[in-house]
């Protein structure tokens, strides 16, 4: 009998949430999916693992039985994978550093000047991660250290390294173009660029989905930011970003303008938890360094 590791952290889930729900949006992925899987795993092991009534999961004993096994054999995995990934980069000698929109704010520079000067011999590489992986990079192990956009994916260890304000990107010639500042009340009916959604949480950020009295119109969604800012110059919509990004993406036919009412938007530097690799660790700490220092040129 062949169990994937990946119906292991289902149930963990399930029975660490006690409810359908709460895992799937914990995990990213639809309550069907998940609660396909969960059969799966039951048919397989040959017990019912939960009790399922309305509005209410509880573990079987059998799931009671199973759940420190199950913990301790994703503990142990995760322990192995790490353990070779060390051997593999101290091998290769090489960190990628994820990232969903650019990074700016004098953090490469910073990162990549102190990689040299603690870890020589050491490379770096910076991959950009499209909006529909909430993990930028780090689940799939593409990525060793990212910096992003909170809220990332549940299971990640992140550091706040900034938090700015939330502004509204508009075409040139949009009736709103000329103003100075808006609040939400003044955007919340127009059109919106949308992340995927299998983005997360990520999308309803961007969305101020909090914030809304009805569903947001969705313009169209795209994968990068270049793609929402594409779809904003033709017209079709506007989109949320942060102030310093609205610096960093100046284009001659697109208008960044604050949005004064909204709640700010946090960049963090993140790493795969229980990941102590010096090298990770360095980036990590430069990042929260170079924020805590100041403003820099991007």
């Amino acid at each position: 009998m062949d169990v994937r590791l990946q119906d292991v952290r289902y149930f963990i889930a399930v029975a660490e949430e006690l409810s359908f729900t709460r895992a799937a949006e914990r995990l990213f992925v639809s309550q069907p999916a998940l609660s396909k899987q969960i059969r799966q795993l039951e048919t397989q092991l040959r017990a019912e693992l939960f009790t399922r009534r309305p509005r209410q999961v509880a573990l079987t004993a059998a799931g009671q039985a199973l759940l420190p096994r199950a913990r301790r054999l994703i503990a142990e995995w995760d322990g192995a994978v790490e353990d070779v990934r060390a051997a593999a980069t101290a091998d290769e000698r090489m960190l990628t550093v994820g990232f969903h929109t650019r990074i700016g704010r004098g953090l490469v520079p910073a990162i990549t000047a102190t990689m040299g000067a603690r870890l020589p011999g050491w490379g770096l590489q910076f991959r950009q991660v499209p909006w529909d992986d909430p993990a930028v990079g780090l689940a799939g192990g593409g990525v060793d250290v990212a910096v992003a956009w909170l809220p990332v994916a549940a299971g990640l260890s992140t550091r706040i390294i900034a938090t700015e304000d939330r502004w509204v990107t508009l075409p040139v010639g949009h009736r709103l173009a000329d103003r100075p500042a808006v609040r939400w009340s003044d955007i919340q009916d127009e059109p919106f660029v949308a992340l995927p959604a299998s983005a997360g949480p990520m999308r309803d950020f961007w969305l101020a989905a909090d914030r809304r009295t009805s569903p947001p119109r969705i313009a169209a969604e795209a994968a990068t930011a270049d793609e929402s800012f594409e779809v904003v110059a033709a017209g079709c919509g506007v989109v949320l970003v942060a102030a310093g990004n609205a610096e960093i993406y100046g284009r001659d036919d697109l208008v960044h303008i604050p949005v004064l009412d909204l709640p700010p938007a946090e960049l963090a530097v993140a790493w795969r938890t229980g990941d102590r690799r010096t090298a990770v660790r360095v980036v990590v700490d430069t990042c929260f360094q170079c924020a805590a220092a100041g403003p820099a040129a991007s």
